[in-house]
């Protein structure tokens, strides 16, 4: 599978790349943000919530799409994911 990660405001710099290509097989998007925080361990907690204050999973500040949809309008963090999927992931802080 092959999801592409665009990365927005200080993720962006954290990462060190606009987009990122994930070629790892994972089932939803909770998992991709688990193996996301593991690669990039500065994201670690920034954007899975990690002391219950979040909406549904997700960091209280991040917002994650799929396609241009929010996953919050979608299945949260068990939105299926498919080959060839667009995640971005924006702090809402940045994303306005």
């Amino acid at each position: 599978m092959q999801l592409e990660c665009v990365f927005f405001g200080p993720f962006r710099e954290d990462v060190g790349d606009k987009t990122v290509i994930w070629d790892e097989d994972v089932d939803n998007v909770g998992e991709l943000l688990r193996e996301l925080e593991a690669a990039y361990p500065v994201l670690s907690g920034r954007l899975l919530d990690s002391d219950g204050s979040g909406m549904g999973g997700l960091a209280e500040k991040t917002v994650v799409t799929k396609n241009k949809t929010d996953i919050r309008h979608l299945e949260g963090l068990d939105t299926p994911l498919e080959d060839g999927d667009v995640l971005r992931l924006v702090p809402s802080v940045y994303g306005g």
